[in-house]
């Protein structure tokens, strides 16, 4: 399975590349309804499991790590949801530098119909629940490995070479 040359396929990576192309073909397509792209259905996810059981709602730090999302992409589709009056942005009355995101009405109203989709993907993949699950603790241990990898050869590299 290792020899040289690599074979493409042997790739993990390439086969887990051509099921997400092929998920995100089926999630477009159901949330084309909602008017939600997927980056912005996860946000939304993100919001809706995370009542304000402090009295706050989320902070966009708190989103940005929920999600594995830097700033940098995570404002735009802030913006964009911001534009569609789903959600409103607010300044922390204790912490000023903080922003909280706020679902409105409609970004509330929204879930609902949201509710769906899961189900509809769940069928679209051909697997078991069993099967489902299992995927998603192998995907979570892959994740995980491969941060502490890209960590740990950032580490050694700005150690420089040993001598």
């Amino acid at each position: 399975m290792w020899e040289e040359p690599p074979r493409l396929d042997d790739q993990v990576c390439f086969a887990m590349h051509a099921a997400c192309r092929a998920l995100d073909g089926v999630y477009r397509r159901e949330l084309a309804g909602l008017g939600l792209t997927y980056p912005q259905y996860l946000l939304m996810l993100a919001l809706w499991e995370r009542p304000h059981a402090d009295g706050h709602a989320p902070t966009v730090k708190q989103l940005g790590s929920a999600l594995r999302l830097d700033s940098g992409t995570l404002s735009p589709l802030l913006k964009r949801l911001e534009a569609a009056g789903l959600v409103r942005r607010e300044r922390d009355r204790l912490d000023e530098r903080s922003v909280r995101v706020v679902l409105t009405s409609a970004g509330s109203a929204l879930r609902e119909r949201a509710g769906r989709v899961p189900a509809r993907i769940f069928a679209a993949t051909g697997l078991t629940e069993t099967e489902v699950r299992g995927l998603r603790r192998l995907l979570d241990r892959i994740a995980t490995s491969a941060d502490a990898a890209v960590l740990s050869f950032a580490d050694a590299t700005a150690e420089g070479p040993a001598g």
